[in-house]
C-alpha cells in the first residue's frame, strides 16, 4: 500500500506544480522535499547540498554545454543551405525527390548539433520554402521534416544521450556508438516511406529534377565537406577511442568555429549570441538534472524504486512485456513533458525494474531515446510540432495529421529494436 500512496503523492504534487507553471527543475526539487518529509525521517538539508554537488561535479556532464554551444554556432551559419545545395542533385530523381533532403539533411545536421529542435528549425527554414516553391505537397514536406527532425536525439552526439548517461551512470561513449546503426535504420525507414508515398500519390510530387552533369554534382558535393569533416572529427575520435565525449565536444566546438569563420558568419554578434544561447539552454538542463537527482535521492530513501522492482519481478513480467508497458507509459508522458524531462524523471524509477529483467542499460538507453523521439511529435506538447508551427504558421492539429505515419515508423523502429537488440549493441561490442 505504501508504494501506491507514495506514487500518488508524487504524481499529484508534480502535476500540480507543473500545472501552476513552476519550472520543471524547481518542481522536481519541491516534490523531493515532500517525499522526504512525508515518507522518511532523514533531514532534507542533510541531503540537498551533497546531492547537488555530487551530481553537478561530473566530468561527463561538461560535454553537455560544449555540444549545445557547437549546435548554437552551426545554427547561425550557412550550413543548412549548403546541405540542401549539396544533397539536392543526388536525391532529386529518387521517388519522392527532394523530400529525401529532409531525411539526409536532418541526419547529417543531427550528427553535428545534438538537438532535435535545432535540427528541425535549421533544416526546415531552408527546405520547406524550397519544397513548397517546387510544388511538393505539404503533407510530404512537413511530415518528413517533423519525423526526420527527431533524429537529432538519436544520431550522436545527442544531448539526451548525455543526460541519460549521467542519470543512469552509463558510458556516454558507448551510447554514442550504439546510436549509429539505429539512426541509420530510421533514416532508411523514413526515406523508404517517402518513396512509397510518392509512388502512391504522384500528384503530391512534381516531375523529377533535370539530370545534372556529374561534374556539377561533384562540385556541389564539395559543399558537404565542412560538415563531413566535423562529423569525422567528433564521432570518429570517439569511435577510434582517442577521445572521450567531453574531448570530442571540444573538438566539435573548435570545428564549428572554424566552419563559421570560413563561412564568414562568425562575428562578435553571432559569437556572443551563440554563447548566451548555449548558456541559457545548459542552465535549464542543468537545473532539471539537479532537481531530478534530488528527487531520485528522495525516492531512494523512501524505497520506492526498490519496491517497484520487486513488484515487477514478482509479477513474472519479462523483458518484452516490460518494454510494451513502458512504451505506452512513455508515449503518454510525451503528451505533457519534453524529452529531457521524461528521461530525468523516469530513469531512476525504471532502471531497477530494467535491471531486474536483465535488459542491457546501453540498449535501454537507445530504446528510451527512440520513444522520446515519439514524444517530440506527440500532441499536444510535442516540441517539434511547435517548431514546425513557427516555421509554417499551420495549426498543431493540421501538423499532427501530417506526422502520424512517421510516428508509426518510430513504433516500428521500437519493434525492430526489441526483436533484434543487436541493432543497438553490435557496434558497441566490436569497438569497446
Amino acid at each position: 500500500m505504501d508504494i501506491f500512496l507514495q506514487s500518488a503523492v508524487l504524481v499529484v504534487t508534480l502535476l500540480l506544480l507543473l500545472g501552476l507553471g513552476v519550472w520543471v527543475g524547481v518542481a522536481l526539487m519541491a516534490s523531493g522535499v515532500v517525499i522526504f518529509m512525508m515518507f522518511t525521517s532523514t533531514p532534507v538539508d542533510a541531503i540537498l547540498g551533497t546531492t547537488m554537488w555530487a551530481h553537478s561535479a561530473s566530468w561527463t556532464l561538461t560535454a553537455l554545454p560544449l555540444f549545445i554551444w557547437m549546435g548554437e554556432i552551426l545554427y547561425r551559419t550557412r550550413l543548412a543551405e549548403d546541405l540542401f545545395s549539396g544533397l539536392a542533385p543526388w536525391v532529386g530523381r529518387l521517388p519522392g525527390g527532394l523530400a529525401h533532403v529532409n531525411v539526409v539533411g536532418c541526419g547529417i545536421f543531427a550528427a553535428v548539433s545534438g538537438s532535435s529542435a535545432a535540427t528541425t528549425a535549421t533544416v526546415g527554414r531552408i527546405s520547406l520554402p524550397e519544397l513548397k516553391s517546387r510544388g511538393y505537397a505539404d503533407r510530404l514536406a512537413i511530415g518528413s521534416l517533423a519525423g526526420s527532425g527527431t533524429l537529432g536525439l538519436l544520431i550522436p552526439p545527442s544531448i539526451v544521450m548525455i543526460v541519460y548517461g549521467v542519470a543512469a551512470q552509463v558510458s556516454v561513449n558507448r551510447l554514442f556508438i550504439a546510436g549509429v546503426i539505429p539512426g541509420l535504420m530510421l533514416m532508411a525507414l523514413f526515406s523508404g516511406y517517402i518513396a512509397i508515398w510518392a509512388k502512391m500519390n504522384p500528384d503530391g510530387v512534381p516531375a523529377p529534377e533535370p539530370r545534372m552533369p556529374l561534374a556539377e554534382r561533384l562540385r556541389r558535393l564539395r559543399m558537404l565537406l565542412p560538415v563531413v569533416g566535423l562529423i569525422i572529427g567528433v564521432i570518429g575520435s570517439i569511435y577510434a577511442g582517442v577521445a572521450t565525449a567531453t574531448e570530442a565536444a571540444a573538438i566539435g566546438v573548435a570545428g564549428a568555429l572554424i566552419i563559421a569563420a570560413f563561412g564568414r558568419s562568425l562575428n562578435a554578434e553571432t559569437f556572443i549570441s551563440s554563447l548566451l544561447g548555449a548558456t541559457r539552454t545548459s542552465a535549464m538542463i542543468g537545473l532539471i538534472l539537479l532537481g531530478a537527482a534530488f528527487l531520485t535521492s528522495a525516492m531512494s530513501f523512501s524505497g520506492l524504486p526498490g519496491q517497484l522492482a520487486e513488484i515487477i519481478s514478482a509479477s513474472g513480467l519479462g523483458a518484452p512485456g516490460l518494454i510494451a508497458v513502458l512504451t505506452v507509459f512513455f508515449v503518454l508522458l510525451g503528451c505533457f513533458l519534453d524529452g529531457i524531462s521524461i528521461v530525468v524523471l523516469t530513469t531512476s524509477v525504471v532502471m531497477p525494474a530494467v535491471a531486474a529483467v536483465g535488459i542491457d542499460p546501453v540498449w535501454f538507453g537507445i530504446y528510451l531515446i527512440i520513444v522520446v523521439e515519439m514524444a517530440q511529435i506527440t500532441p499536444p506538447l510535442g516540441f517539434n510540432l511547435f517548431v514546425i508551427q513557427n516555421l509554417t504558421g499551420k495549426s498543431i492539429f493540421e501538423i499532427t495529421r501530417m506526422i502520424v505515419p512517421y510516428f508509426m515508423i518510430l513504433v516500428l523502429a521500437v519493434i525492430l529494436l526489441t526483436a533484434f537488440p543487436g541493432i543497438a549493441t553490435w557496434l558497441v561490442e566490436r569497438t569497446i
